[in-house]
């Protein structure tokens, strides 16, 4: 008896215990995070990670270091292979679980990709730091004082009319995140629940039964955030997040801070010659001026076109839809800003590589910041920082040449005209191929060559852009009062919504600055080879060069977001993308104009550009003909590889070369510009005394 009673109660305690075990196994504290790692194919930025969670109580957030992703997402996309990234997962009682992960790199152009990425990382840390927010002088976050809701799921393209069915709340209560508002109904009978989505007081932006966007009302096409019905004020301001919860933070790039501040120094410097000298730029543009017997090879226009053919690239298509999406209408007018005090850097440091220029005995040309730097410093006892200033300048100008000005060009123009030429899809190969030989058709005749090509293709590209643009704008001529209105409203009082005011105008500033390229010194090496005996006057005909690429091309790109109302489409449309749809909303077919346009535009950057890193080669690498080949094979083997691959990390960290030109040339440039201005009153006496040659084509017509 004794025995079974010591049987039952150990098989009592035993069953107890593993009941007890099983609660405790089951407690919402053991909160687990498996992550599934996808390399769907072997292009770059292409990878997934996607989440299965187990315990903790719903509902859960998901905390990724990507800020694209969504704190509701339990799947992020467009990671990069080889990088390390994480994910930290909370349940609605605070536990919380981090894990971190890496997607296996499988191709040679994924790991190729990750290897490079630190080196764009720190690039970018020097290019991009904000040394202002570093210092305190402002607060870099971005807050707003009130919340706007939107039609809930509302795109920018729908064909739908929306109209406000039903207010829930009256005007000026304080409602809570969540609370359910208002009703809206759509013209196609669905009635559509609104939630605040903020806290505080709410007003009402449209009446019960009014109707909220039409997409036939140009209006609210052009006017910025139309489709909001209702506005939650804060008790206090509130900072803005990314989808990933990170807080929103401008920054003010100290690349951008050195080129601006350069082109405003250089304007007061010279005396607004932006504006002075503008009419005189234009008469040596058309030949006024031109003496045949001067040295040199091309003439005034020829060296303006190459220099054009240059900065008109996919930068004034691709890169102005971008930071009109980003930065909304109001960027428009700082970037015009921005473009008309580059023509007085562009004068500066064009005006130095015609001076410091080196013709040899067979009559090739040698010149631009390499020959100022290191000359115009060593006049100046500064020799040793002249050699280290051009040797920098011509390292940065051969990966620029190779990457921002080569491979950029080929792999954007083959994806826009595969668009268009469905069967060139996947043949980027023979794409590249054939793009080289067009190429190199051209730059193996040297700068006679190339001046005479983009002498053609340059005028023909802008007409052909130029006149799409105003068919756009022309068809939708009736939005003129609400885009010019929502430029000028986005420019002086900028919504939180695209980042505040400081936000609109750096982007508005850095687009600008990055698609004149004045302050970068790569036109110098252009107007270098010009037909001329004064380097003043290739100055002015650089002052053009801004105003056609920045204040016409960009600006006319702009109006044609503005004008079709495309500025207001968010998400992941590329800028090619968002400008061809902008084409095509008014005419099926002229997506198609576009696919030419920059076919044009890469065409005329690559030869322009091969120019510049041939002669950045040289510097480096000695100046014979031989050295002049070698390059060119390189040159035209990249446009190939460029076509044919994805290589985003290498494609980024030679772009920022280009940028990173600018701080070695702009340095020669302040410690030379009182050589600039005594040479420009010199120049400016001559021709008000009528001392300067006159080609006899303008005699005669006067």
């Amino acid at each position: 008896m004794v025995k079974n009673s010591w049987l039952l109660t150990s098989l009592f305690l035993f069953l107890t215990l593993t009941v007890n075990s099983q609660n405790e196994e089951k407690k919402p504290s053991d909160l687990e995070v498996s992550l599934k790692l996808i390399n769907p194919t072997q292009e770059i930025n292409d990878g997934e990670t996607r989440l299965e969670v187990e315990g903790g109580v719903p509902p859960y957030q998901f905390k990724w270091s990507k800020q694209s992703v969504a704190l509701d997402s339990k799947k992020a996309q467009g990671l990069s292979e080889g990088l390390n990234y994480s994910v930290t997962v909370t349940d609605s009682e605070g536990r919380k679980v981090k894990k971190d992960f890496n997607i296996p790199a499988n191709s040679i152009t994924e790991v190729f990709n990750s290897k490079v990425q630190p080196a764009v990382d720190f690039l970018g840390g020097i290019l991009f730091w904000d040394p202002f927010a570093t210092i305190g002088i402002y607060d870099p976050v971005v807050y707003t004082d009130e919340k706007e809701i939107p039609i809930p799921n509302w795109d920018a393209t729908t064909s739908n009319t929306y109209s406000l069915s039903k207010w829930l709340v009256k005007a000026g209560v304080k409602v809570t995140e969540g609370d359910k508002i208002a009703i809206v109904t759509s013209d196609s009978g669905e009635e559509i629940d609104v939630y605040s989505d903020a806290s505080g007081k709410v007003s009402y932006l449209v009446q019960e039964g009014g109707e909220i966007f039409n997409p036939n009302d140009k209006g609210d096409v052009i006017e910025q955030n139309a489709h909001m019905i209702a506005q939650v004020q804060y008790d206090d301001p509130q900072p803005l997040h990314h989808p990933n919860g990170d807080i929103r933070k401008n920054a003010i790039p100290f690349i951008v801070i050195w080129l601006i501040l350069g082109s405003i120094f250089f304007t007061l410097r010279l005396g607004f010659v932006n504006i002075r000298g503008f009419r005189h730029s234009i008469q040596l543009a058309r030949g006024k001026f031109d003496n045949p017997d001067a040295p040199g090879t091309i003439t005034h226009f020829q060296a303006m076109a190459t220099a054009v053919s240059a900065t008109v690239g996919l930068g004034n298509i691709a890169g102005v839809a971008v930071a009109i999406s980003l930065g909304g209408a109001g960027a428009t007018f700082w970037m015009f800003t921005a473009g008309f005090f580059a023509m007085s850097l562009k004068f500066t440091e064009c005006t130095l590589g015609v001076k410091y220029r080196n013709i040899n005995e067979d009559g090739r040309i040698f010149g631009g910041p390499m020959n100022y730097l290191r000359y115009g410093l060593e006049k100046r006892n500064m020799k040793g920082l002249g050699k280290f200033l051009a040797g920098l300048f011509a390292v940065l100008g051969i990966g620029a040449s190779f990457g921002g000005g080569n491979m950029i060009q080929s792999n954007q123009a083959f994806k826009i005209v595969s668009e268009q030429i469905p069967f060139l899809q996947g043949q980027g190969f023979w794409f590249g191929i054939v793009f080289a030989l067009l190429v190199g058709a051209v730059i193996l005749g040297g700068i006679n060559s190339i001046a005479r090509v983009t002498g053609k293709v340059v005028p023909v590209m802008a007409i052909i852009y130029i006149l799409g643009c105003a068919v756009v704008i022309g068809v939708n001529i009736e939005n003129i009062g609400g885009a010019f209105s929502a430029i000028y409203n986005g420019a002086l009082s900028a919504s939180a919504m695209k980042g505040g005011f400081i936000g609109v105008l750096i982007i508005g500033l850095q687009r600008a600055a990055f698609s004149s390229e004045a302050g970068v010194g790569s036109a110098a090496i252009a107007h270098s080879a010009t037909k001329t005996e004064n380097p003043i006057a290739d100055g002015f005909t650089s002052l053009v060069e801004p105003f056609i690429d920045t204040m016409v091309v960009c600006t006319m790109t702009a109006l044609v977001l503005i004008f079709t109302g495309m500025h207001e489409v968010d998400g992941g449309m590329q800028g090619v993308e968002l400008t061809a749809d902008a084409f095509g909303s008014v005419i099926s077919w002229f997506p198609a104009v576009l696919a030419l346009a920059v076919f044009l535009f890469a065409f005329s950057t690559m030869v322009s550009w091969s120019y510049y890193g041939m002669r950045s080669w040289t510097y480096l690498f000695g100046q014979s003909k031989k050295s002049e080949i070698i390059y060119k094979v390189l040159f035209l083997l990249f446009v190939v590889v460029g076509a044919s691959v994805s290589l985003g990390a290498v494609l980024s960290f030679s772009d920022m070369m280009i940028l990173a030109m600018s701080f070695p040339n702009i340095i020669g440039l302040y410690i030379m510009s009182s050589e600039v201005r005594g040479d420009m009153e010199i120049y400016w006496n001559k021709l008000k005394n009528g001392e300067l040659f006159i080609n006899p084509k303008f005699k005669k017509a006067a």
